[in-house]
């Protein structure tokens, strides 16, 4: 028989299951899960209007310690639909000229890298599919220590399979990057910088999550560059 703990894990999967097939369903191209908050903590969630404004309404404070921090704490791997998991959903999204083989695994297409600014041929094989890998934009250790640990495990398997969090970047760019936030890393393609710090401002405000001062600082100084930068919602 189940333990209490695997019960519940099964249950929460189960309820995430349901809830991506449901918006697959109704907009197969554009995949979007959403935590479950409370009506409390709705009210506070900024889904509009310039990243600027939308970081200045974050919390801001030190990180919390990382302690009993894993990726497990945010699901077992990539939920999956129909056969579908969210890594082929992501490329699928982000590639263009993609073909899939009979497991909906996409298998080649072209990415235009958003973090190096180059192009790269993706094909699928044990030594070539590393090449792009899903990067989790404010990294799951970063959330974890700024607001993440708070949340329910469903919320946390939410946000890690969140298209908002996710991009197919150039793999080696997304290893440089580690579990760095806006204070550590941006991408080395400055063009890129300002979608990508409002795409983490957003992460964080869906997700009740706080910035640190250092990473506060560093979000504005890319923002000045662009005051009128739109706040993402998928």
């Amino acid at each position: 028989m189940y333990s209490r703990q695997k019960l519940r894990r099964t249950i929460a999967a189960l309820v995430i299951i349901v809830g991506i097939a449901l918006t697959i369903s109704s907009n197969p191209d554009s995949y979007q899960a959403s935590p479950q908050i409370s009506p409390t903590q709705q009210k506070a969630i900024v889904t509009s209007g310039s990243a600027s404004d939308a970081l200045q309404k974050l919390v801001v404070k030190g990180r919390a310690p990382k302690t009993n921090y894993s990726r497990a704490q945010f699901g077992d791997g990539w939920a999956s639909v129909r056969g579908c998991d969210t890594r082929n959903i992501i490329l699928k999204r982000d590639l263009k000229s993609t073909s899939n083989d009979e497991n909906c695994r996409v298998i080649a297409g072209i990415l235009d890298d958003p973090y190096t600014g180059t192009t790269i041929a993706f094909k699928r094989g044990v030594s070539s599919s590393q090449a792009v890998q899903i990067d989790h934009v404010v990294a799951l250790s970063n959330s974890w220590q700024t607001g993440a640990q708070l949340l329910s495990a469903m919320q946390r398997e939410k946000l890690a399979n969140d298209p908002l969090e996710l991009l197919a970047v150039d793999g080696s760019a997304n290893q440089q990057k580690s579990d760095g936030d806006a204070a550590t890393w941006l991408p080395s393609n400055k063009l890129f910088r300002c979608t990508y710090v409002a795409r983490q401002i957003a992460v964080k405000a869906k997700y009740q999550l706080w910035v640190t001062p250092p990473e506060k600082n560093a979000i504005q100084k890319v923002l000045s560059k662009c005051p009128g930068q739109p706040l993402p919602s998928k």
